[in-house]
């Protein structure tokens, strides 16, 4: 069996501050998902781009400072791939670690923002990644989803429910 921790750490250097890695090395799961890690590798260290028994993978935004996703593992993929999409590979939303066994999708889906200003691009990113899903299941895959989907079904999903009415 294996373990899967899917996190929106807000900042993978902010949450580093704040004792992720002692964390990481407590918990010991198999796979450590981070979504808006606002890096890219370049401007890490290795105690964040390998922290001890761990590799990983960053599918950081061309802009820096914003969005990205990374994965922790403790055993290296056959392969890993974007969701091949340029408007959604270039802000870092999907990664994709393909094992034998299943596809594990690390996703940072995007708020639709104040009054809805990319809903458009928000629901042509859930139609790419359903896409990407159904073809994975045609090919027989397992698959993973995790990370953070933006998408409250009730008012105790929501931080502010306030302020998100509409």
């Amino acid at each position: 069996m294996q373990t899967v921790i899917s996190w929106n750490v807000n900042g993978i250097r902010a949450i580093s501050k704040k004792g992720m890695l002692e964390w990481l090395e407590k918990t010991k799961p198999d796979f450590f998902c981070m979504q808006e890690t606002k890096a890219q590798p370049d401007q890490l260290d290795d105690t964040l781009l390998k922290p001890l028994g761990y590799d990983s993978h960053f599918a950081s935004a061309e802009k820096k400072g914003y969005s990205g996703v990374a994965t922790y593992f403790r055993r290296d993929p056959d392969d890993i791939t974007l969701l091949g999409k340029k408007e959604f590979d270039d802000e870092g939303r999907v990664q994709m670690l393909h094992y034998p066994e299943f596809t594990l999708i690390n996703a940072y889906f995007p708020n639709s923002q104040h009054e809805g200003k990319r809903i458009d691009y928000k629901i042509r990113f859930c139609d790419t990644i359903l896409r990407a899903c159904n073809k994975l299941k045609k090919q027989g895959r397992n698959i993973i989803l995790c990370g953070d989907y933006n998408i409250a079904h009730t008012e105790i999903d929501l931080a502010r429910p306030k302020q998100n009415v509409k």
